[in-house]
């Protein structure tokens, strides 16, 4: 739960740059926030979840 909230806001942070930005217009981020949304409710959504977190865990495993 807190790796999705954690993405979901890093997600948000990054959708309001590229908005406030410029290289992002209102038109696109409407659409790729309704795909996401969409998205989520298919099929898919389990896989990408499970993809997300490998990565994550991934990432979590890297000992610098």
């Amino acid at each position: 739960m807190a790796i999705s909230l954690s993405v979901v806001v890093l997600l948000a942070v990054i959708l309001v740059v590229l908005f406030r930005g410029g290289s992002l217009k209102p038109g696109p981020a409407i659409v790729a926030i309704l795909f996401g949304f969409f998205l989520a409710s298919t099929g898919m959504a389990p896989s990408i979840n499970r993809f997300l977190n490998s990565i994550a865990e991934s990432i979590n495993s890297i000992r610098f």
